[in-house]
């Protein structure tokens, strides 16, 4: 373990940077854009360790940090809102999310991720040109392991922002392997508000949605990828979702 991993499972660490990041980007999630929030009356009462959010992702960066916001304000008993971000002063800790490798490397605000809790992966690599697709290897599962073993933990099942991307195994083994509460969440218009990266600005005043479901009865005899089906179902970026013509909850803007 380096020095960068070794700082990120301390929580004073990861209290100062949502503290000074969370009043940095409350701005764009509340005041330049509008953040709509419901089912927060399902985390609300979860306990502190083994719990799985699986989400789709539509930015690398401000979808994390939405998440982030609202599980602070939830500490603070607020329902379906964030109101003033004092909230951030006395932040949620026990928390990770997963992160592909190859996008927390080369910025500064991605190592400041790292710092935050970010769980990195090694979801491909390439060969001959070629990128190919693979599961988890046993590093990366062992870390979500232990992660799980203290905290809440957030990954994108898709492991990219292209909406009805397959979902990766990797989420199955997990969960099969853990038995974790599973809770989806289906977010929208973070695509259309912030660029890629979810740095910076795209169209502002835009609406941004956050989803919480019930967590997940799932059959942990299942196969992984009944597990992962189920998974994609409920984070509403299956095949019968875009076939039922309901894509446009994520690839259009809500009004």
């Amino acid at each position: 373990m380096n020095f960068t991993d070794k700082l990120k499972h301390l929580r004073i660490v990861r209290s100062i940077i949502y503290i000074v990041v969370g009043f940095i980007t409350y701005p764009g999630l509340a005041i330049i854009n509008k953040i709509k929030i419901t089912g927060t009356e399902h985390i609300k009462d979860l306990p502190k360790r083994n719990v799985l959010f699986v989400s789709n992702h539509q930015t690398y960066f401000a979808d994390v940090m939405a998440f982030i916001h609202i599980f602070c304000a939830v500490r603070w008993r607020k329902e379906n809102k964030l109101g003033l971000p004092y909230y951030l002063l006395f932040p949620i800790t026990h928390l990770y999310f997963v992160a592909a490798e190859e996008t927390m490397k080369g910025s500064w605000i991605s190592r400041l991720f790292i710092l935050a809790g970010a769980l990195t992966v090694k979801r491909t690599w390439r060969a001959e040109g070629k990128e190919v697709r693979r599961g988890l290897d046993p590093s990366d599962t062992r870390q979500i392991h232990d992660a799980l073993d203290t905290s809440w933990v957030i990954t994108f099942p898709q492991g990219t922002t292209k909406p009805f991307a397959p979902g990766r195994k990797g989420t199955a083994y997990i969960i099969k392997n853990n038995k974790p509460i599973v809770v989806p969440v289906v977010i929208n218009g973070f695509w259309r508000a912030f660029t890629k990266k979810g740095l910076t600005f795209k169209k502002k005043g835009s609406i941004l949605t956050v989803r919480f479901k019930p967590p997940l009865v799932i059959n942990y005899d299942d196969t992984t990828e009944e597990i992962l089906e189920q998974v994609m179902d409920a984070i509403e970026q299956s095949k019968k979702f875009m076939l039922l013509g309901k894509h446009h909850r994520i690839e259009e803007p809500i009004a």
